[in-house]
């Protein structure tokens, strides 16, 4: 008999005993990750929940028996923004303990596998933490991928799909995100204030200090976003339809989908405690113990 967890992917919408059951099926848990900022004057404030939403609920109805969806952690690490109105920041220690206090809590419940999928960049080095102390920390394996790197997995997609410059036509609401923005809710991309953004410092042609979504350089600075932009848009919006935005949508989907088939019953990998006395005291941030 089909259960209930077998065909509901959205992980709020089981009972306990029903969640029960997608532990037994070894569910992959993916934590939608966000931001409330600001994208220019032609898209919204969510751009960075709407789209790694959208992805996440995307491959949860295509593989409902492996896939538990968590509700979006919606407020992120913001602080540079903070000079445009309207962006939400969540002081960067609440937002690791936030996250890592949910995958700590899918640990305990029995989930082994965690998808840490972010929508918001400045998340980044902070999802990485968890994700990294979530090993350390539980017996369950966590992974952070932006919703954007899914679209590097093929080496022929992206470079065939971009029509903008690098660096900088990808960085923020410019090509991608308002491509995939224009797919996912078309009525609330303000048209007729679509226009492309420089960023400053990309203007210096240096080596090493520039940025965009799908590269930056090897010693950029990064500081307040109002210091090199002056509508908040990064890129060329110009050059996003609908139609790229479900080109986008449907390859970080088959990908994702295609990491979840790795991950789910990949074997973790065992630590190996290596001293030749045993240490005489536990490693005082805890962690997993050595037989677990």
């Amino acid at each position: 008999m089909t259960t209930r967890a077998q065909t509901e992917y959205r992980y709020e919408k089981l009972t306990w005993p029903e969640i029960n059951d997608a532990v037994d099926l070894g569910k992959v848990c993916i934590v939608p990750c966000g931001a409330v900022e600001q994208h220019g004057p032609h898209l919204p404030l969510d751009v960075d929940l709407i789209c790694p939403n959208g992805i996440a609920h995307g491959a949860g109805k295509a593989a409902p028996e492996k896939i538990s969806v968590l509700p979006i952690v919606s407020y992120g690490y913001t602080g540079h923004v903070m000079d445009f109105p309207g962006t939400i920041n969540c002081h960067y220690e609440h937002f690791i303990n936030m996250v890592l206090d949910l995958t700590k809590s899918l640990a305990y419940h029995g989930f082994k596998k965690i998808i840490l999928l972010n929508g918001h960049g400045s998340n980044m080095p902070n999802l990485d933490l968890v994700a990294r102390r979530t090993n350390l920390e539980t017996d369950a394996e966590c992974v952070l991928t932006g919703w954007w790197q899914l679209l590097s997995v093929d080496p022929e997609f992206f470079p065939n799909w971009r029509q903008s410059k690098f660096p900088g036509g990808c960085a923020h609401a410019g090509e991608l995100e308002t491509s995939l923005y224009l797919y996912l809710d078309e009525d609330g991309v303000r048209k007729d204030k679509i226009k492309n953004g420089e960023i400053s410092f990309n203007q210096d042609n240096s080596p090493f200090n520039y940025v965009d979504l799908m590269g930056q350089g090897p010693a950029t600075v990064v500081s307040w976003t109002s210091s090199y932009s002056d509508t908040g848009v990064l890129g060329e919006a110009e050059l996003a339809t609908v139609e790229k935005g479900k080109q986008v949508y449907d390859e970080a989907i088959k990908q994702l989908l295609a990491f979840v088939d790795y991950f789910k019953d990949r074997p973790r990998d065992q630590r190996q405690d290596r001293h030749r006395k045993p240490p005489t005291f536990p490693i005082p941030w805890g962690q997993t113990p050595l037989d677990s």
